[in-house]
């Protein structure tokens, strides 16, 4: 097997805040994989507050042992021998997980989502992320959402109403918000989701510090809209003790090292009975279609990266209707590759 990397720094259209950070652009660390004449795309999208970074990645890869995979691959004992090698590195993880699935389908010559048995048919509409802003700067991103059905809303700061407003003169389209922990008080934040439930806000994920298990789950209870764990929801193991304090969870592959124990993840939620958003950082074509291919199994979608970034080094994904659609070709179906990416 051999293996090739290329470090990557993905820009933004524009300044990205949510409640506690900003940010212009995203490090990503892009793999690929060839076996047996197929190649396997993965990607490592390494925003800041989680801490990896091109060393950590380096690092990490230095400890795999290539050539103990065998195909057709059984992905539990990969994801096990990933998380014995060294705890933590979820990002890192996922790509080698991404770019495994993508070779796997390739071998099998069967597209991801039908290994999965997920039916394209059912993709939910994604929606598009707009973060903190100033009312001006929120009009001009808005300008990007016209292809989209729903806007996702980062709120948690003082001037929430403010940014639903301004979103609200400009488009009547549902919105998701995303307060990413900015809530404190839980008198306040039950009246503001009152009024967003009004606003036309059908979901809110992570309204007060992740941590804070019994304010969400106060919030949960009295909610006329799904609260969803974000921060949370980190890997599979994180999900049984959130049962009662949200409807429903967030899953983003760089999260839960890939998808693998993303679609365990999707499993286990359903038989606990909680609804799920399947989400994204900052990503390339590669990551998204690994999201847009558990995609169909989800209530709804997150996976804007591409269109939120100006030098995504691949294809858009075909996108309909405020849908990704997904051809037919086997593992991911990225297109696009340039010969040159990865030197």
């Amino acid at each position: 097997m051999k293996i090739s990397c290329k470090e990557f720094e993905l820009e933004l259209k524009h300044p990205f805040s949510i409640a506690k950070f900003t940010r212009t652009s995203t490090p990503l660390f892009l793999l690929k994989v060839e076996h047996e004449g197929k190649v396997g795309y993965g990607e490592a999208s390494m925003v800041p507050y989680m801490g990896e970074s091109y060393e950590t990645a380096n690092a990490f890869l230095k400890k795999v042992d290539w050539n103990q995979f065998k195909f057709p691959l059984d992905f539990a004992s990969v994801n096990a021998y990933l998380d014995s090698l060294a705890p933590g590195n979820p990002a890192i993880k996922a790509a080698i997980d991404i770019a495994l699935h993508d070779l796997n389908g390739q071998l099998l010559n069967k597209p991801c989502y039908e290994i999965f048995g997920a039916d394209p048919a059912k993709m939910p509409v994604t929606s598009f992320t707009v973060g903190i802003d100033t009312p001006e700067v929120l009009k001009k991103k808005l300008e990007d959402a016209k292809d989209f059905k729903v806007v996702k809303v980062k709120l948690g700061r003082d001037n929430d109403k403010e940014i639903i407003e301004t979103i609200r003169s400009v488009t009547n389209v549902p919105l998701y918000v995303d307060a990413n922990q900015g809530w404190n008080e839980r008198k306040k934040a039950i009246d503001l989701i009152y009024w967003l439930h009004d606003k036309g806000v059908v979901l809110i994920e992570q309204p007060m510090d992740k941590n804070n298990l019994e304010g969400n789950a106060w919030l949960t209870e009295r909610s006329p809209v799904p609260i969803l764990a974000d921060e949370a929801m980190q890997r599979l193991s994180d999900l049984d003790s959130l049962k009662g304090a949200y409807h429903g969870i967030n899953i983003k592959l760089m999260k839960s090292t890939g998808m693998y124990e993303g679609h365990q993840t999707i499993l286990r939620a359903r038989q606990l009975g909680m609804k799920v958003l399947i989400g994204c950082m900052s990503e390339t074509s590669i990551a998204t279609l690994a999201g847009a291919h558990l995609a169909p199994l989800c209530d709804w979608a997150d996976l804007d990266g591409p269109f939120l970034t100006i030098n995504n080094p691949f294809d858009q994904p075909a996108f309909e209707h405020g849908k990704y659609v997904l051809n037919q070709l086997p593992g991911l179906g990225l297109t696009g590759v340039k010969e040159d990416l990865f030197g």
